[in-house]
């Protein structure tokens, strides 16, 4: 088996159009998830795999690859009486150790895990179980406060294609005794009961991610996405073998349960799994655990860095530091660089490209390190894009950011027409972001066309909450756009037009109406309250005069 290594680009000549042709000189590894973690059960058997709280007791588990697999293998079988291969199996909860042991599993038994965010909403939930036709819901009982049992308990018989609701304390129910599990298989896999053949191609894993018309889409892909963007990404950030890494990212993402996942499965490492992000705890796993690399999005590398200042003890000294998912403010990367002793690598990347598109090198400049978000990683195709006719910009001229290669989704489950939108007719996934290239291929970010908002790193769509506030019988109409926060990036805010201008109480009626319906990330922390909307001349509203309005403080909040 070919065994990790640095993935140092290919030696190219200066680039003459905004076009960056994929690096073949670094391979594809033909694996499953499943043969991969069998792979890691044979070379490195005795080498701690995962630490994790288990669900329920909070006790900490600490698994070998030996251990790991064999817990996959009685997942897998116990999945199999429960499912079809091919069918859906939706997972529901927060860090807690079974979540790696499921998707593990899931991918032996040749079903596709339906990775889902354990703060959704009953609404929420209801809908992501009916689109993706689960027929296996496993659950935690609760996550912090939310009572995850009760929800599942409701929604359960309103979802036709559910055939089993379970909670993760009954694991006797989605398991099976070390006599039924499989034996360990190479890929191609194949299930001797069923002859299913699991392929490197076949789904793997759906995704749900926000869209600018509010409803998530579920973003299908591949065992081959998923193992390889994992490999590349650790690799391009020369992550050492065996590298013992802090995972505090919520499993339900792909930066999670892909690179902080599968990127130390591929070096044979530890994942370190946090349950609860708490930065004075992370800090104290780095140190107990002598860690080595560390997972982030901007909130959460903020966070760590403001309490290791406020810390008594050392700093924590780091290989690597690897992470995106909103604009990483430059002060914070030279700052993790210098402190921590890490290259910090900052990345682009969306759900649908599994998730990494570009990446920075430990080799860059400081100034590429800290304003840029990289190269390409290898085997993929990117170029910046006029968005209208898909035409190649120049060289430093603005843009869509476009990629094509083996990581990008397979589609966006049940919808072919959203699918057709994001994927053209020669295979570039549009990503929705605007960029730009210079010579080497190096890509920064600079705005976005989707009119998304990025909660430290979560994605929010205006347009779920605008329906959300336009049920209520006292709005007439409401936009909703990104405030810019230090610590988050974005928050939500809310512009509104009442029915009854001085109504009293009724920002409290909406915060309340938005919490019965909306997961708390998605509830605006920012209220206004208009006469009326600015409009375009189709009769949208103008989000850019809004934002505008709210930043240079036109519009006067409602406390």
């Amino acid at each position: 088996m070919t065994t990790p290594q640095i993935a140092h680009p290919q030696v190219a000549p200066p680039l003459r159009e905004s076009f960056w042709p994929r690096d073949t000189s670094v391979p594809l590894i033909e694996h499953t998830v499943g043969s991969l973690l069998a792979e890691r059960a044979k070379t490195h058997a005795g080498s701690l795999a995962l630490v994790g709280s288990a669900h329920g007791t909070g006790e900490e588990r600490r698994l070998t690859y030996r251990e790991l697999y064999a817990e996959a293998r009685r997942v897998a079988a116990g999945l199999r009486r429960l499912a079809e291969p091919g069918e859906h199996v939706a997972l529901w909860a927060h860090n807690v150790v079974e979540w790696p042991i499921i998707q593990y599993g899931a991918a032996l038994a040749g079903v596709t895990l339906v990775a889902l965010n354990p703060v959704l909403r009953p609404d929420e939930l209801l809908y992501a179980l009916n689109h993706s036709r689960a027929v296996v819901l496993l659950h935690a009982d609760r996550s912090r406060d939310y009572d995850l049992a009760a929800v599942a308990a409701e929604i359960g018989p309103r979802c036709p294609a559910l055939r089993h609701t379970i909670s993760l304390s009954q694991p006797e129910r989605w398991t099976a005794d070390p006599g039924e599990s499989p034996e360990p298989e190479i890929a191609p896999e194949i299930d001797a009961e069923t002859d299913a053949v699991i392929t490197p191609d076949s789904p793997v894993m759906l995704q749900y991610t926000s869209g600018t018309t509010g409803k998530p889409k579920g973003v299908l892909l591949s065992h081959r996405a998923l193992v390889n963007v994992a490999k590349l990404t650790v690799e391009v950030a020369e992550v050492p073998a065996g590298a013992v890494c802090a995972a505090p990212l919520p499993m339900f993402h792909t930066a999670a349960c892909v690179i902080s996942t599968l990127g130390p499965l591929w070096l044979g490492g530890t994942v370190l799994l946090v349950e609860r992000f708490d930065p004075a705890s992370v800090l104290e796993l780095i140190e107990r655990e002598s860690a080595t690399a560390l997972f982030y999005v901007p909130t959460i590398l903020i966070a760590v860095l403001q309490a290791a200042r406020a810390g008594a003890g050392p700093m924590p000294r780091l290989t690597a530091v690897v992470g995106g998912g909103a604009n990483v403010p430059g002060a914070v990367i030279e700052a993790v660089s210098r402190e921590f002793g890490a290259s910090v690598h900052n990345l682009f990347g969306q759900t649908e490209l599994a998730p990494v598109l570009t990446l920075t090198r430990k080799s860059d400049t400081p100034e590429d390190l800290v304003n840029t978000v990289g190269r390409p990683i290898p085997q993929v195709d990117c170029k910046i894009a006029d968005p209208v006719t898909g035409e190649v910009r120049p060289l430093g001229v603005e843009g869509e950011i476009c990629a094509r290669g083996y990581q990008q989704l397979i589609e966006y489950y049940g919808d072919p027409e959203a699918t057709a939108v994001a994927v053209d007719a020669d295979g570039w996934v549009h990503t929705g972001d605007l960029g730009t290239m210079d010579e080497r291929g190096v890509v920064t970010v600079t705005g976005r066309i989707k009119d998304l908002i990025i909660r430290g790193g979560e994605n929010i769509a205006p347009a779920e909450i605008e329906s959300c506030l336009v049920a209520h019988e006292a709005v007439v109409d409401a936009a909703v756009v990104g405030v810019a926060d230090d610590r988050w990036g974005e928050t939500v805010g809310a512009v509104v037009v009442p029915r009854e201008p001085g109504r009293p109480g009724l920002m409290e009626e909406l915060v309340a109406h938005c919490r019965e319906r909306l997961s708390p990330y998605k509830v605006p922390q920012h209220w206004f309250f208009v006469d009326a909307l600015p409009l375009t001349a189709t009769g949208k509203s103008h989000k850019p005069t809004i934002r505008s309005s709210i930043a240079e403080g036109r519009l006067t909040p409602v406390n």
